[in-house]
């Protein structure tokens, strides 16, 4: 069967030279695991570890650790693709993936890493100039910075003890990134719904301020997402397990 087709650009593997390249890969990186568990856990990570999350969840919480994890494995080289949708990672090589909110395909292999909680926040200008929602009904009256991926929507539901509300909410925009959403709720063009990893520095320095605090939100999930259809490296779970322990580290010093 032929696995490499010739043009005048070079060599370019065929269907099956791919199909085989990426068995033949897989295989090599499962013996580098069998002797890597073979060496034990204290042994050091080595080579290519490829991973996926949200633009601006890497930004805030994972880039700024990544000297740590990597100089724990000074043998390891990251990459890091930055991406809000969900793509498919056997086609893009990822060995895995920080997803947030709902995981909608039950075949995947993954593992829950964090769970925080969902706020209504907006500016201090913001709200200087629109007033303060004393209950959930009240943001029908607001403009809301609305986004259009997992976990946002024009429905914010709310629970208070017994009592759950659901209000729809409207707004001058829309928007299909997390940057999005802080930059338009940065400018004061509206209030939103998002996760305290969201907007955190902006919480910590009072940028940004909660509004109705006393009725709760759905939280949101971290999960570590595995390609389907292999074992997960040790690599892949190393890291998956190196940014549970610092969100639950961040999460016990607030």
């Amino acid at each position: 069967m032929r696995l490499l087709m010739r043009s005048t650009r070079g060599l370019a593997p065929t269907e099956a030279g791919q199909s085989f390249y990426d068995r033949a890969k897989r295989t090599i990186e499962e013996a580098d695991e069998a002797e890597l568990a073979a060496r034990g856990t204290g042994a050091s990570l080595t080579g290519r570890l490829r991973i996926c999350a949200a633009v601006t969840f890497a930004r805030l919480h994972v880039v700024p650790r990544l000297p740590k994890f990597m100089a724990a494995h000074p043998g390891l080289t990251m990459d890091v693709v930055l991406d809000d949708r969900v793509i498919d990672l056997v086609a893009e090589g990822v060995d895995v993936a920080l997803r947030m909110g709902s995981l909608s395909d039950s075949s995947l292999t993954a593992r829950k890493l964090a769970s925080c909680p969902r706020q209504i926040l907006g500016t201090p200008s913001y709200f200087a100039r629109s007033g303060v929602p004393a209950t959930p009904a009240e943001l029908i009256g607001h403009a809301a910075v609305i986004y259009t991926q997992g976990g946002g929507g024009e429905t914010w539901s709310f629970r208070q003890g017994a009592t759950e509300v659901s209000v729809s909410v409207s707004g001058p925009l829309r928007v299909s990134a997390a940057e999005g959403l802080r930059a338009g709720v940065l400018a004061g063009m509206g209030l939103a719904i998002a996760s305290a990893w969201m907007f955190s520095p902006e919480l910590a320095s009072g940028a940004v301020q909660t509004v109705l605090s006393d009725w709760s939100l759905p939280p949101i999930d971290l999960w570590a997402v595995y390609p389907t259809g292999r074992m997960p490296s040790a690599k892949a779970r190393a890291f998956a397990a190196f940014v549970e322990a610092e969100l639950q580290e961040h999460s016990q010093a607030e």
